[in-house]
Parts: C-alpha cells; structure tokens; sequence
C-alpha cells in the first residue's frame, strides 16, 4: 500500500476520499527505544512505596542485660513475669520493625531524552500501518479494510455507545472488540484476584482524536477501547506492553494535526 495516500472513510464504512499523510506512517520500526520510552511511562507513573521509618520502634522496651538467662533483646517494661517479658523493637517480635522494609526515599522518576522520546512515537505510529505488526499483537484485522485506519471527524461527536459499536462494526473492528470483552469476562489466575485485580482488561482499538466532543462518554463503557487526544498520545498508548502496532483508529483532524506537527 501507498503509505502517502491513504483512504478516509465514512460512519458507515464507506470510503469518501483519499489524503496524503506525508511520511507520518514511513519512520522505521525501532523497538529498543519504543521499549525504552514505553517503561519510563509506566515508572514515572508509580507511586513512592514505603513503611513509616518509626513503624514498630514506638516503644520503650530495654534490654535486660546479661546474666539473667534471657536473650539480650528489648523487652517491655513492668513486672518480669511471663506476659511482661514479650519482646519489642525487633523484626522477629511482635508489632516490631521490618527487617528491610520498602524505602519511599527511592527515586522512581527515568528520563528519556527528548528526541528518542519523539523517535519513539513516530516509530510507534508507523507501526500501526503495519499489518504484520498488528497481527503478531493479536489483533483480529481480516475485516479490517484498510491500515492505517482513517475515520471522518464526525466521529469525535458520537455521544452515545450504541452509535460507537455500529461505527466500529462498519469498519470491521467488531471481532477484535468481541475478542477483547471475552478476556474480560475470565477471571485470572494467581494472586493477583485477591489484590484489586481480578479481572484482566485486554487492549483492542486505541481512538485517536483531535478533540473531545463527546466521544469520551461513549467509549467509556466498551472493553479494551482507549481513546485519546492526539496531542497527549504518547508510546505506551500505542505499544501497551512495549509491543508496538496497536489497532488504531485515526480521525482526518488527528492525521492533519500530526502532518503539520511534522512540518514545523
């Protein structure tokens, strides 16, 4: 396919025009630095972990010394008999300190320099033309008519989620969004079903706009879609995982946003 003209479609799927996109789709595939710049996303948005330095010191236990016949570890004070002379302070006591606990005082933040932050999500939006690129991801694209996938604007002002699936049924997106909301419904094995995560969100379709007129809404409640602006795009939102050639859908004002980004 010509990656400099590219077919734009209609709400029902229906090609209406063919634009040029310049050389947005023709950066050479590098996945070490979309790699890079997609796990200085993740890192930077973590949050510092850690236990209160005093955790478990609060407390005025002594040892006893030698010469009594008792290890020489803290012990509360009062009486010495059985229920007095518990340990405290030490890992192994109760209510003591941890042994290496987590330090919040480590840094979290990676930077990434900004023109291989740049290279990475030119490469990463090329990538979404690449029909190998999507497949190996697992995206399903037999109906899908054409990569990239270009929607009219009209697209941003769709409010409701019915009109959403209809528009993505027209242009052959519905098995991955099918394949997706499957994923969704099997809950997961490990641990991680007891910790907040039981569920496991697969990625499909990654929306693309100029502006949100509305679109947000209707998206929110289909499983595995993301949307975004096209001026907050970055790597991770096209290469969840660090593996890039997300499904992605495009409106015209985000492909000439991008084009006039370029020339400048």
């Amino acid at each position: 396919m010509n990656l400099s003209r590219i077919p734009v479609f209609n709400l029902e799927g229906e090609e209406i025009e063919t634009i040029d996109t310049g050389s947005i789709f023709q950066v050479p595939f590098r996945p070490d630095i979309i790699k890079r710049a997609v796990l200085a996303c993740r890192k930077n948005r973590q949050v510092p972990y850690g236990v209160d330095p005093n955790a478990g010191k609060r407390t005025s236990a002594e040892s006893w010394g030698v010469g009594r016949g008792a290890a020489r570890v803290p012990r509360v004070k009062g009486s010495r008999t059985h229920s007095a002379s518990r340990a405290a302070f030490i890992p192994f006591a109760v209510g003591g300190r941890r042994t290496h606990p987590p330090e919040s005082r480590i840094k979290l933040l990676e930077k990434v320099n900004r023109k291989e932050r740049q290279l990475a999500i030119k490469s990463a939006i090329a990538a979404t033309a690449n029909p190998t690129l999507v497949e190996s991801r697992g995206h399903i694209i037999e109906e899908v008519q054409s990569l990239p996938l270009i929607i009219v604007d009209e697209l941003e002002s769709i409010k409701k989620t019915s009109k959403i699936i209809d528009v993505m049924k027209n242009l052959g997106l519905s098995y991955d969004l099918a394949k997706a909301k499957r994923r969704t419904s099997h809950i997961r094995a490990g641990k991680g079903k007891n910790r907040g995560r039981k569920y496991k969100t697969g990625k499909s379709v990654l929306v693309v706009v100029r502006i949100d007129n509305g679109i947000k809404s209707a998206t929110n409640n289909i499983p595995g879609i993301d949307l975004v602006t096209v001026d907050q795009l970055n790597a991770e939102h096209l290469a969840p995982g660090t593996h890039a050639g997300r499904l992605t859908l495009w409106t015209k004002s985000a492909i000439d946003y991008l084009k006039q980004k370029e020339s400048n």
